[in-house]
């Protein structure tokens, strides 16, 4: 028998065993939460740990999750799955909507950026398998960033861009090609975020960025694999201008701004850059909201988080960003 994604094994938890014991009573269902299975990237490789039959039920107070936490019987396996062991997600979750959705709250520019991308990624992928209470909504209201927030996270991907593309080449001067290969990779990975945020795709993290970006039809595979390839900087360089420069005709092409997209000499020196600073002061100019124009382009929380034990975690990437913030509104603070 072949492999069966996680997402239609819940789907069938829900309907074979879950749905006819909640047919009283007002709730939500689906996966929305963490896994491989709810981007659609789980294989039989994922089945080791962490996958099965996994639901999420939503109810609207405690006492309705009393009811269904009585009412919810899972046997031992299903169709073969475990139900539960190896890993505490195994199994049926009940939880009260309205305190779910708390720490996703969107109420303001601020509250976007706080978000990680990951966890927006998943909120808004999987399924929801029955709707009672409004959990579609929510996934709706959070299926991207309103039209000034793209802006900004834009122009703050194209200046993450701009403050590393020169250094391919600086290092390799320097003859410290294991230093121009990082810097490389790290283009490399901030291009594919850069084309993501292009096409409306919250960015994964780090195991499924790959895998994400080979879905975009449109972005510049090639080169960005001949940059991760080329044994010598010079064609590294060129690789990464080429994918940089396709980055910026296609920000041209969404955002109607007419920056030059060719390469261009960094300084006097013989490096090559696109110059992503020209972007990114150009999407700013097209913001409307004064304060979020004149705020830093430091973007959502994953731009300037690289920890796992914060972004997997949405309150303390919150408490980050408010810290940042907090640190911003001292402008004598050095």
């Amino acid at each position: 028998m072949g492999f069966t994604p996680g997402i239609d094994v819940s789907r069938r938890l829900y309907a074979e065993l879950v749905a006819p014991a909640l047919t009283a009573l007002p709730h939500a269902a689906g996966r929305v939460d963490s896994g491989s299975d709810v981007l659609g990237f789980d294989t039989e490789r994922s089945m080791d740990h962490d996958w099965g039959p996994r639901l999420q039920v939503f109810v609207a107070d405690r006492a309705a999750r009393v009811i269904a936490e009585n009412a919810i019987v899972l046997p031992p396996t299903f169709h073969g799955i475990p139900t539960s062991g190896g890993g505490e997600q195994i199994g049926v979750k009940v939880e009260i909507l309205a305190d779910y959705l708390v720490p996703l709250r969107t109420e303001s520019a601020g509250d976007w950026l706080a978000l990680p991308t990951q966890r927006l990624a998943e909120f808004t992928g999987g399924a929801v398998f029955h709707d009672d209470l409004g959990l579609d909504a929510a996934r709706r209201r959070l299926r991207w960033y309103p039209d000034d927030v793209w802006r900004h996270v834009l122009a703050a991907q194209w200046t993450r861009i701009d403050q590393e593309e020169p250094f391919v080449g600086r290092c390799g001067e320097l003859g410290d090609d294991l230093g121009s290969r990082i810097v490389a990779a790290r283009l490399a990975r901030d291009l594919m975020r850069l084309f993501l945020l292009l096409e409306r795709r919250y960015p994964p993290y780090a195991k499924w960025i790959g895998t994400a970006f080979a879905r975009l039809e449109n972005g510049p595979h090639e080169a960005l694999a001949g940059a991760l390839a080329a044994a010598d900087w010079r064609d590294r360089e060129r690789h990464l201008v080429a994918a940089a420069s396709a980055a910026g005709e296609r920000t041209n092409e969404v955002f109607g701004t007419t920056v030059d997209p060719a390469p261009r000499p960094f300084h006097d020196r013989p490096i090559m850059v696109v110059g992503g600073a020209r972007f990114a002061e150009a999407l700013v100019a097209t913001i409307a909201d004064p304060a979020l124009r004149a705020r830093p382009l430091t973007g959502a929380v994953d731009q300037w988080v690289d920890s796992t034990d914060v972004l997997s975690h949405v309150g303390r990437a919150r408490a980050a960003a408010r810290g940042l913030d907090g640190a911003e509104s001292r402008p004598n603070d050095r």
